[in-house]
């Protein structure tokens, strides 16, 4: 699911069905309770983000006028400290799940340094 803001129900009813649910900026919306409770019940193997470039830029880039991928890191922060994990763990488990999803392969070497150092702007 796409930019995900629906409800922990609603977030269940797509898990049960098999989705991945993909987490945005509106996951750092401090009024964005619902969301963030989605973020935090979603299971690891089917935990995504991403920025919805060029729309809805996370705190602290909210009202910027153009989203931008390199603010990625801002939705892994906060999904990071919602499920009170690392960073470095939310990187890894999204980009594996990505990889699964869309069937890509990442040279194992490059997998972990180069999504890490992406996701937490290193």
């Amino acid at each position: 699911m796409h930019c995900w803001s629906g409800s922990p129900d609603e977030t269940q009813l797509f898990l049960d069905l098999g989705f991945y649910i993909s987490f945005s900026g509106i996951v750092t919306f401090k009024n964005a309770l619902q969301v963030q409770a989605s973020a935090q019940m979603v299971p690891d193997e089917r935990l995504l983000i991403e920025t919805d470039c060029p729309f809805l830029s996370p705190v602290p880039r909210r009202g910027e006028r153009r989203n931008q991928p390199a603010y990625v890191r801002y939705v892994a922060e906060q999904v990071a400290s919602l499920r009170q994990v690392s960073v470095e763990s939310i990187a890894a488990q999204t980009t594996a799940n990505a990889c699964q999803l869309f069937r890509l392969t990442i040279p194992e070497s490059s997998l972990e340094s180069e999504a890490v150092s992406a996701t937490i702007g290193v």
